[in-house]
């Protein structure tokens, strides 16, 4: 037995409610089971009970046994007298709050089904690809699009959160604060963080003010990334050198450390020195990138903001002094089409979220369901377990599940796991009858995510213990 799965059964009220009492002979009813605190506090938050011929609203807390309160040290944390049922699997100790008084207790040894224990200790220590990935065929179509839906939301809410954290740093500058993800997104896994540096060491403004020639622009990115550092034998490093030490000297700037760029394993088109001429040309051809992406009628209008057309040394050039093929080095499809996934769409929901306007927010989802579907060994996985793609919503929605859920085993929290650890029939678990209705079969996948939404989110705990007498 884990404690996971105490809170589980608690939330989805998988337990045996029939002559429910107290470890003293009280009777327990559950008229709200509250909302899982993911802080630090009590587990269950905004609890309502009735306990006796009284009412209670407050806290709930969890334990394998009781005397893990004490193992904890609640007994000394002012944060744990709000807590008006302690929930245990086995009650070994009684257990008072701070001020001395006792903490009702109510024990789940015998009320939680064997079979439902038993079915999520063998997904917990499974070791295939993902927990699930023999029984994943057992799961609705239904249950697994409604997830699925809730999981692109919720890497798309991620992202905008690490956005936001961004933009209050710099004092909400939407454009400065969309470079820089622009940069980071082009750098790819392995340069991202770097670009994302370049970008916060050669603010917008700056190279606006030299947004007239390429050269310059060129010269402050180069300089800026420390890759114009050195003795070059091509005389277009050496003038780009020279012009970056005046423009060095006269904003007085900085440069990032040149042995944080990484080169190994990249394919030529994806060094940072093609990534940053890129950019630079970017930030030539035109301004207001974070306007024109919010203004943009469709997919096509924004894949021609990714259309450029480098300085000619690039032509020939991946480094510099090293002279290879002529051939022009467009972004890649691939490449715009990560960009549009980690920094537009995400960017664009942000901002929808922020001002109240759910066109703009909407849009953020809506470009993620008409790019293609991705390709990565994580999707070919997904695709082999007979799970269907047709667009970057989906992708990025499973890439979300395998990374947040699947390989932390998170499967308690998911409504997934959920349906496969549902009964099979009402003599399983015949208590739950009254809750999901007399159609089992139908009313179990709505009713599992119906309480995985209600009671999936976060607060803080600030909740205080309120008696109601009756």
């Amino acid at each position: 037995m884990k404690e996971e799965l105490l809170h589980y059964a608690w939330r989805m009220r998988r337990f045996n409610a029939t002559a429910l009492q107290t470890t003293d002979g009280e009777a327990v009813e559950v008229l709200h089971p509250g909302q899982l605190n993911t802080h630090a506090g009590p587990d269950f938050l905004n609890a309502k009970l009735r306990i006796g011929h009284t009412v209670w609203a407050g806290n709930v807390e969890m334990h394998l046994r009781s005397s893990d309160w004490l193992q904890h040290g609640h007994q000394t944390d002012n944060a744990y007298d709000n807590v008006i049922l302690h929930v245990v699997y086995e009650d070994d100790a009684p257990i008072q709050r701070g001020n001395g008084t006792p903490i009702p207790c109510l024990e789940m040894k015998q009320r939680i089904s064997r079979r439902l224990a038993a079915h999520y200790q063998r997904l917990i220590q499974s070791e295939q690809w993902v927990p699930c990935a023999s029984t994943l065929g057992q799961v609705s179509e239904l249950t697994l699009n409604l997830w699925l839906d809730r999981m692109a939301a919720e890497r798309l809410e991620s992202r905008a959160s690490k956005i936001l954290e961004q933009l209050e740093r710099n004092k909400e500058g939407w454009e400065e604060t969309f470079y820089q993800f622009m940069a980071r997104s082009m750098g790819g896994k392995v340069n991202a963080e770097p670009m994302q540096m370049l970008a916060e060491r050669t603010p917008l403004l700056l190279l606006y003010k030299y947004r007239h020639s390429l050269f310059q622009v060129e010269a402050l990115l180069f300089g800026q990334s420390g890759l114009l550092e050195g003795t070059f034998q091509d005389e277009y490093p050496r003038r780009l050198q020279q012009e970056y030490r005046f423009l060095k000297q006269k904003h007085g700037l900085t440069a990032i450390p040149t042995q944080i760029w990484k080169y190994l394993r990249l394919r030529p088109a994806n060094f940072p020195t093609i990534r940053i001429a890129q950019l630079a040309t970017m930030i030539y051809q035109q301004a207001g990138w974070f306007s024109k992406a919010m203004a943009a009628h469709d997919l096509k209008e924004l894949n021609n903001f990714f259309t450029i057309k480098l300085s000619n040394y690039w032509w020939d050039h991946y480094t510099f002094d090293k002279a290879s093929h002529r051939k022009a080095k467009a972004l890649g499809e691939q490449t715009v089409r990560s960009v549009i996934i980690n920094t537009v769409a995400p960017m664009l929901f942000l901002y929808g979220t922020r001002k109240g306007d759910d066109r703009i927010r909407d849009k953020g989802l809506d470009i993620l369901e008409k790019l293609p579907p991705e390709q990565n060994k994580v999707i070919r996985e997904w695709k082999r377990l007979g799970v269907k793609t047709s667009s970057a919503y989906h992708t990025q929605a499973l890439l979300q599940l395998k990374q947040q859920y699947c390989n932390p085993k998170r499967c308690l929290e998911c409504a997934i796991g959920n349906a496969l650890l549902k009964p099979t029939s009402k003599a399983e678990e015949p208590w739950l009858d009254e809750m999901i209705g007399e159609d089992w079969e139908k009313n179990w996948s709505l009713f599992d995510l119906e309480y995985h939404q209600a009671f999936s989110h976060t607060l803080q705990p600030s909740v205080q213990l309120v008696q109601m007498s009756i």
